[in-house]
């Protein structure tokens, strides 16, 4: 069922697990976290950054919201780290069910403000709105990364943005880099500072760019409060490895032939996340 990211992220919040909110960018990538979260039972939230869809296009949109509709888990469709009024105002068109309006990198008034902005015109369409206070590094040539170093979210900050912007959650920078981390970089969440944000603000909590992160330390981050975490590196690495491993056979040509173990390679990537995450049989809290 298509619902809004707010209402899947409230129950998340209230039962203390983390929906994944998987980058899908093409029909298979689709397909395979579809599949996947039909299997676990788990909530999900197809997120698709500006880039995603300037290259899918408007149509798969309405694939995305036809499976949803279609799907027996709750499912939210989300605009992911969008950066400008125009990108907000298509994923509108388009029937997203949540935006994200990334201002992190402005000040942090010029951020409330723009964030404000956006929330003025989704709101009144039902479609809920994240925001990001602090900054995600920038671990590879990741396009949804903004700088290249983080700087981390504070409490007395997130207090003052969740009450004057009122953003139905809220994405916190506590040691992630967008992307895949180079072999000899060695990530670290502060979970104490985590701990302090969510005991300071009453919207749910969302983590961006945790790919290159020990399983224990996301496990732990979700124990602490996050309700939302962004994939996209991991998953499309899977997809991408087992698709140079088809295309080695040069005989191939029909893609019918060469996605299948690619999709299949992907979901046991997805899955192993709803799992992390606690979000495996969740469905059953929601009134679909």
């Amino acid at each position: 069922m298509l619902m809004s990211m707010g209402d899947v992220l409230k129950v998340a919040n209230e039962h203390s697990f983390a929906v994944p909110a998987f980058n899908v960018s093409m029909d298979a990538m689709l397909k395979g976290v579809m599949e996947s979260c039909e299997e676990e039972g788990a909530p999900v939230i197809l997120a698709i950054h500006p880039n995603e869809l300037a290259y899918s296009g408007d149509s798969f949109v309405e694939m995305a919201k036809d499976l949803a509709n279609k799907a027996k888990v709750p499912v939210a469709i989300h605009l992911d780290h969008g950066g400008t009024l125009e990108q907000v105002q298509r994923a509108l068109r388009d029937g997203f069910t949540s935006v994200m309006i990334d201002a992190s990198s402005k000040s942090f008034e010029d951020n409330m403000s723009i964030t404000k902005d956006v929330i003025s015109i989704a709101r009144p369409l039902g479609v809920s709105v994240e925001a990001e206070l602090g900054t995600i590094g920038t671990a590879d040539n990741n396009p949804e990364g903004n700088c290249d170093q983080i700087i981390y979210t504070k409490v007395e900050d997130a207090i003052k943005f969740v009450e004057e912007t009122k953003c139905d959650c809220l994405a916190v920078a506590i040691g992630t880099a967008h992307g895949l981390y180079p072999s000899d970089f060695q990530p670290h969440l502060k979970q104490e500072l985590l701990s302090e944000i969510k005991a300071a603000v009453n919207v749910p909590l969302v983590l961006h760019g945790g790919s290159g992160n020990p399983d224990s330390e996301i496990a732990e981050a979700v124990k602490r409060g996050i309700n939302k975490v962004n994939i996209s590196s991991d998953i499309k690495a899977t997809f991408m490895k087992q698709a140079r491993m088809v295309m080695e056979n040069q005989q191939l040509r029909e893609p019918l032939d060469i996605f299948p173990s690619c999709i299949d390679a992907m979901k046991e990537t997805v899955a192993h996340k709803i799992r992390l995450f606690q979000a495996n049989g969740k469905a059953g809290l929601y009134t679909l």
